[in-house]
């Protein structure tokens, strides 16, 4: 199953350089970047290709730094179509908690990444009504 870093980070110029810093250095390559402001401190949450590795490098440069397990679900780059997916997921009653988007020029899709605590259902749900729900190795290498 897929997984995000999340990074506790306090708000002020260079925290990011210091993070794609250590990253470039352990050439992890990041898929995918949020940033959430809650005043002094934020949440920056990355979607690479090695978590494992990016979040032993980050903590041990002390930056305090969690793996999450996340959902990637892939669907058409069309309107509508996230709507289709949480219909699924409302459907099902599961939760979703956290969440962002992108879109892939390779396949012409759109990929929703979300965090549940309801992982293995929204799974279920999605793949019965015929999603690509995506692997890690599918999703970190988009």
């Amino acid at each position: 199953m897929p997984h995000q870093l999340s990074v506790f980070a306090e708000n002020k110029p260079g925290k990011i350089e210091r993070i794609t810093a250590i990253l470039a250095e352990g050439l992890i390559d990041i898929r995918a970047i949020t940033i959430a402001d809650s005043g002094d401190y934020g949440i920056i949450k990355l979607l690479v290709d090695k978590p494992v590795l990016a979040r032993d490098l980050l903590q041990h440069d002390g930056i305090a730094v969690s793996l999450k397990e996340i959902a990637a679900v892939e669907m058409e780059d069309e309107p509508g179509a996230l709507h289709k997916v949480a219909l699924v997921l409302k459907k099902g009653d599961v939760n979703v908690e956290d969440a962002y988007g992108f879109t892939s020029r390779h396949n012409k899709k759109a990929v929703f990444v979300f965090q549940t605590d309801q992982y293995k259902e929204a799974v279920r749900l999605l793949q019965t009504e015929g999603y690509t729900v995506l692997n890690d190795q599918d999703l970190y290498l988009i």
